[in-house]
């Protein structure tokens, strides 16, 4: 394979740029499918939920041929004719939950083509993207989508992208992806400016997975990018990180199906049918590798290529069935929902309220919000999601340090020393008149902010350090509330700090209920004791004796709430007589009250547990 005919590329661009849109047209144009194949638009959006949402969830390859019709005689045949390339395109998506599926296609490629929006410009995730692609050292080919939109400004957007990013105005192609116009300019800017994969000199056979999927016919097939040397089928391969042997049951390229080849050669992608049932075997990231020689020193001393670093999830939320009673359906769907989404984390959790379940961990809300309709659409599953959660480093007085993402796995308060919490660089782009609003909302949610940034006379960037716990529940509806829609957020993960947190229990009666504990930040820990008693004080029936709910940090009462009791008229008999036979019909009453409340127990119903703790849509 001749590596100078080979462009590798993806494309970024923030949510609901018609990143996808475009994706669809190089696909059409370079007849890679007919127009009567495509059925529905975003052809590599295969998923039902990335249809109907109109995003993207999972990257996707696909091999394109295109031949050369620019104006750059170096990319013509002595004839005059246009040369034939190989194009591998990887479709990203645009979320920032999702921002480690666009690590993933950066690491495997020499370009990217940058998409943005005439109609809205620049967004939080354009910038995000555009800044990973630089780290990468990638080509970047600039497109500005949308233009047959009455809406579209162009002239604008074009000199904002230069202000922002530093690409002349020129060199920006203003393309319509819905309807095809300009669409071959971006291809034959991508043969022009997009360079080719380096030549190596190596012959062992090494490639970087960058995506596996479990097929229920083929088992597990790695997604890879040919680094050097080639692999046929039949060959016996390894992983370098476990010393795994495979074999090649099948290798192949993307049309955007499955199309096997007889080998893949330094410099393509495509893909390698391995037989794994699990698709842990096969790590993102990891080097599939063959040697000269399969001795063990040989394979001991082949070295990997730099990959990815484990996806760590920092969103957590316990998902139960609601009936309780299906437990072992919810595990066999979680099981093979895992064998397709990596990044996706589970343990077995039992709930005294809710019975047997799975705490599972995230990339973010949206992610939580997909696996959670996927296995209720796909497996007929009723389920109850409690709401997320962050985790934390607990580090006690030896020095130890235990990591839970659960408030019921928190140690004894005693032998707690302090506890770090995780903390984003949050980014917001905003019109500039909501930058007092906005400003207020962070810092009542912690944040400090430590850069503004006019990107134009009317939007701003504002650059916040802020808690991970304080923006995954309903920090993104207040901030598109407070600004009439317009801004838009991004955030990276910076680390963990430590900060004043505790745990905080709630008394039921006396008897601390775990299912409502949780830990909070010392100072918002009587507000939110307080909201969460007065919730179950409208919840928890009445009983013949006072219940009494408390919020308790340590052995410290912060909030208290009391039910009264149902009270019977004990005097209702009496019709007449002396004081004291009243007195001493009550004062039985209060005694039976009394050793009522020191035995009785308070039955929280499961409605008040589901109110409490469940997801809110």
């Amino acid at each position: 394979m001749d590596l100078a005919r080979i462009r590798n590329f993806c494309i970024i661009a923030h949510i609901d740029h018609g990143k996808s849109t475009l994706a669809d047209r190089l696909i059409e144009i370079t007849h890679t499918l007919e127009k009567r194949d495509m059925k529905h638009g975003q052809i590599l959006d295969s998923m039902d939920l990335e249809q109907e949402r109109g995003i993207t969830i999972k990257l996707q390859p696909v091999r394109m041929e295109w031949t050369y019709t620019g104006e750059k005689s170096e990319f013509r045949n002595a004839d005059g004719s246009g040369k034939k390339f190989i194009l591998n395109l990887i479709d990203t998506p645009g979320h920032v939950d999702f921002s480690y599926e666009v690590s993933r296609s950066l690491a495997s490629v020499e370009g990217a083509v940058l998409v943005v929006d005439a109609t809205q410009g620049i967004e939080a995730q354009t910038l995000s993207n555009t800044y990973m692609a630089l780290d990468h050292n990638l080509d970047i080919v600039s497109v500005l989508n949308k233009i047959d939109i009455q809406m579209a400004e162009v002239d604008r957007r074009a000199q904002e992208m230069e202000d922002a990013i530093g690409i002349p105005k020129a060199e920006i192609i203003p393309v319509s992806a819905k309807v095809g116009t300009n669409v071959e300019k971006v291809l034959n800017r991508i043969v022009e400016n997009v360079k080719p994969p380096k030549e190596v000199s190596e012959t062992e056979f090494k490639a970087l997975i960058f995506d596996s999927v479990y097929d229920s016919y083929k088992g597990v097939v790695t997604y890879v990018r040919v680094m050097s040397g080639d692999v046929k089928r039949g060959d016996k391969l390894f992983l370098l990180s476990t010393k795994k042997q495979i074999e090649a049951l099948e290798v192949g390229y993307f049309k955007p199906k499955y199309a096997p080849a007889e080998k893949l050669e330094c410099g393509e992608i495509g893909y390698i049918v391995t037989g794994l049932k699990e698709i842990s075997s096969a790590r993102v990231g990891d080097t599939v590798w063959k040697g000269k020689s399969s001795d063990e020193e040989v394979i001991a001393a082949a070295k990997p290529l730099p990959g990815f670093h484990v996806v760590k999830p920092y969103v957590f939320a316990s998902i139960f069935c609601s009936d309780g009673e299906n437990y072992g359906m919810l595990r066999d769907a979680i099981e093979k929902l895992k064998l397709n989404d990596a990044s996706l984390y589970y343990e077995p959790e039992n709930s005294l309220a809710l019975g047997s379940g799975f705490r599972c961990g995230f990339l973010g809300l949206l992610h939580l919000d997909i696996v959670q309709e996927r296995l209720e659409r796909e497996y007929d599953l009723d389920l109850v999601v409690t709401a997320p959660s962050v985790s934390y480093i607990v580090v006690k007085k030896g020095g130890e340090e235990v990591m839970i993402s659960s408030p019921a796995k928190y140690p004894d308060p005693s032998t707690v020393d302090y506890v770090r919490e995780p903390f984003v660089m949050l980014e917001i782009l905003t019109p500039k008149e909501y930058i007092g609003p906005v400003m207020e909302l962070c810092k009542n949610k912690r944040g400090v902010n430590t850069d503004m940034k006019y990107l134009d006379q009317s939007r701003v960037i504002l650059k916040f350090e802020i808690p991970l716990a304080s923006i995954i529940v309903d920090f993104y509806d207040m901030l598109k509330s407070i600004t009439s829609g317009y801004a838009s957020m991004n955030y990276e993960f910076m680390g963990y700090r430590e900060a004043n947190l505790v745990k905080m229990d709630m008394l039921i009666a006396g008897s601390p209920v775990d299912a409502f504990s949780a830990i909070v930040h010392r100072d918002e820990a009587a507000h939110v004791g307080r909201a969460l008693a007065l919730k179950l004080k409208k919840l928890i029936p009445r009983e013949y004796f006072e219940i009494t709910i408390q919020a308790v940090i340590g052995g410290k009462i912060i909030a208290r709430e009391s039910i009264s009791a149902y009270r019977k008229d004990v005097t209702a008999k009496l019709y007449g007589g002396d004081r004291t036979r009243k007195d001493k019909l009550l004062k039985k009453q209060k005694e039976g009250k009394k050793r009522m409340k020191m035995v009785g127990r308070v039955n929280i119903p499961q409605e008040a547990f589901l109110a409490v703790l469940k997801k809110e849509k």
